[in-house]
């Protein structure tokens, strides 16, 4: 994870978790920049900085161009994210942080909707100082630790925010967080002008899970029975199932009796919904022609091999892949490799 700069000289002190190697510097100038420093302008075209050469929040139609052109079978994500992204990011003063919380199987595009997000909105994408990925396995693996790992998030996004108010924040696997971790960011996404001085309101926060996978599948098969197509669902008919499993779901992980549900202060809750045959076959060929494999690419029997080397589900109608597009690539490399004789 990156440190912040901070225009003050400071005192520093440095906490270190050994337990995941995440080292994060706190100080006491570091915290009152938010008062007594109003984001210096960017004094180096090399050297990113917090303005608009760095950071482009009118790059929202580019975005919509990328995901129409590369994310399958998520209508309800292209009408959900980036109309909420667009009024987020053209509000001169929002109400509060934009918080979105995806929720799906895994392999249906949640990880790659983040990383389109962080593209079009940093000039150096995920690489950038202003975006920042916590993974729950990864950063929060012990339950004993919470209150420490509450602290370090919480001196981590005040920190950075004092820096530049534009940042995104994203956890991964939200679903294996320890129960009441993540409503430390309560403060920071709730109706204030500012904590302590900083403002919050123009960071972004995405949550990402794979809670109510199971029921957005159970529910699409209902659907499909019921003589419904894919483009027919809506948000309402998944949403307040989400939020409901969240709250309530038997693990005690995640959103379980969290403060963010119960205040309403997650923007949406979004479902990814599982992919079909048809999809991952289109995955399967984006995956190739971006390794220069134009022949076999469109070639559909080709296409057709790699997606039946995906698991369906349910057994007696083999809808929906249970791995999304996740596996594509590995089965794309295998199969070129078994007929790497042949004229490919």
């Amino acid at each position: 994870m990156r440190s912040s700069k901070f225009g003050f000289l400071l005192i520093l002190t440095v906490f270190v978790d050994f337990s995941n190697q995440w080292i994060i510097p706190l100080g006491i100038g570091g915290l009152l920049t938010g008062v007594a420093w109003k984001y210096l302008p960017c004094a180096s075209v090399f050297f990113e900085c917090c303005d608009q050469k760095w950071f482009n929040k009118n790059n929202i139609t580019a975005l919509t161009k990328s995901l129409e052109e590369s994310l399958y079978g998520q209508h309800l994500v292209l009408k959900t994210v980036v109309p909420a992204l667009k009024r987020h990011l053209t509000n001169k003063n929002p109400p509060k942080a934009l918080v979105l919380s995806f929720h799906g199987w895994t392999g249906g595009g949640k990880n790659y909707v983040s990383r389109k997000i962080a593209e079009s909105l940093f000039k150096k994408g995920t690489a950038s100082k202003y975006y920042h990925l916590f993974v729950a396995t990864l950063h929060f693996p012990h339950k004993e630790m919470n209150s420490i790992y509450k602290d370090n998030i919480q001196q981590w996004i005040k920190g950075n925010v004092s820096e530049c108010p534009h940042q995104l924040f994203i956890f991964d696997e939200v679903d294996k967080m320890s129960a009441g971790l993540i409503d430390a960011i309560q403060p920071f996404i709730d109706f204030h002008d500012n904590v302590e001085n900083i403002d919050y309101r123009h960071s972004i926060f995405l949550f990402l899970s794979n809670t109510g996978g199971d029921m957005i599948n159970r529910q699409m098969v209902k659907m499909w029975r019921n003589g419904l197509t894919r483009d027919d669902i809506q948000l309402k008919d998944m949403e307040s199932l989400i939020q409901n499993l969240a709250f309530n779901n038997k693990d005690g992980t995640g959103l379980w009796h969290s403060s963010l549900v119960e205040r309403n202060l997650i923007t949406a809750l979004i479902p990814f919904l599982p992919l079909e045959k048809h999809h991952v076959k289109k995955c399967a060929r984006d995956y190739l022609l971006s390794r220069s494999h134009t022949k076999i690419a469109y070639d559909d029997d080709f296409l057709n091999q790699i997606a039946n080397q995906m698991t369906y589900q349910p057994k007696d109608s083999q809808l929906y892949s249970t791995s999304g597009c996740k596996r594509v690539a590995q089965h794309c490399d295998l199969l070129i490799y078994n007929h790497s004789n042949e004229d490919l």
